[in-house]
């Protein structure tokens, strides 16, 4: 039996007592969730600056955009999920605006940020293609560190497994909505838990990953163009996104079919962003394209 604020790994034999969905300040409460994602935001940022400032840009560009990013990509975020969740919300429409528990898609914010940069790279007269190179390696670090806000709120979890990583969450800190019928199966006679993928790990760990290729691979001579990094990201964030959104619970389905729309997006950015890599690559070993607003020569142009 678990108490109902306690999170377990049995197999790493590790148990946590007690722990919280957020902190309490001056009588507000500030969701852990809401705190890891401002973190990863932060976090993100600082690394795009140092990004910036390595290749001879100016950081102040990159915060300048910062918040305009931020701003658009939490609104793409929550606008995707209660698109895609509409049954839920359609009898209930003031829950639209509450995101204290959670409810935001990454993907709804990728795409609102990328649209973001573009919008003002146009209106500061400034590469699209470069400031999107620079800023999603520390996108994809917001990513890995705001996925724990999903720990301290017990959501996006998968099937029931035992592999070594196993996570314990007791039933009553769950929506009920989350528990499958292959989770159901496999709770035991008197227990109050399931035992499940801890997604948010897997993901976290893998955006982690993804956040060093990207680093090092702007750093490297395999680099050809500006906007090569950005389909870099989309190609390892896709591919583990693709197998990692296979095992959850709570996937949102294309309207009127058993399609998951975030493997479908997944599919899209990973075969769409190699093969626009091989394509742009090609192009220019034969000498039909120059550059993609590339100029190693000069890396202070703007």
């Amino acid at each position: 039996m678990m108490n109902p604020t306690d999170i377990s790994f049995p197999h790493l034999h590790l148990y946590l007592h007690n722990v919280p969905q957020g902190i309490n300040v001056f009588g507000f409460e500030i969701k852990l969730y809401a705190i890891a994602v401002v973190l990863g935001m932060f976090a993100g940022g600082s690394l795009a600056a140092w990004i910036a400032k390595r290749e001879g840009w100016s950081k102040e560009i990159i915060w300048d955009f910062f918040y305009y990013g931020v701003f658009f990509g939490v609104l793409g975020a929550r606008i995707y999920y209660v698109i895609f969740s509409w049954d839920y919300y359609k009898n209930d429409f003031i829950q639209v605006f509450n995101i204290r528990q959670g409810g935001l898609a990454i993907y709804g914010g990728v795409i609102a940020a990328f649209l973001t940069v573009f919008i003002y790279c146009r209106v500061k007269k400034l590469s699209g293609l470069r400031l999107l190179d620079t800023c999603v390696p520390g996108l994809i670090l917001g990513q890995a560190i705001g996925r724990w806000g999903n720990f301290f709120n017990r959501e996006v979890f998968g099937e029931y497994t035992d592999n070594v990583l196993a996570m314990r969450l007791p039933i009553s800190a769950v929506r009920t909505r989350d528990i499958s019928e292959g989770l159901m199966a496999h709770i035991g006679e008197g227990e109050n838990f399931i035992q499940v993928h801890p997604t948010f790990l897997y993901e976290s760990l893998w955006n982690i990953g993804v956040v060093v290729l990207l680093v090092c691979f702007g750093q490297s001579k395999l680099r050809r163009f500006y906007g090569e990094i950005a389909l870099l990201y989309m190609a390892g964030y896709g591919l583990g996104r693709f197998w990692i959104e296979g095992i959850r619970t709570d996937t949102l389905f294309i309207p009127g079919t058993t399609l998951a729309v975030s493997q479908v997006l997944a599919l899209v950015m990973l075969v769409g962003s190699i093969i626009a890599d091989v394509v742009i690559r090609y192009l220019m070993s034969q000498g039909k394209l120059k550059s993609i607003d590339f100029c190693p020569q000069n890396p202070t142009e703007n």
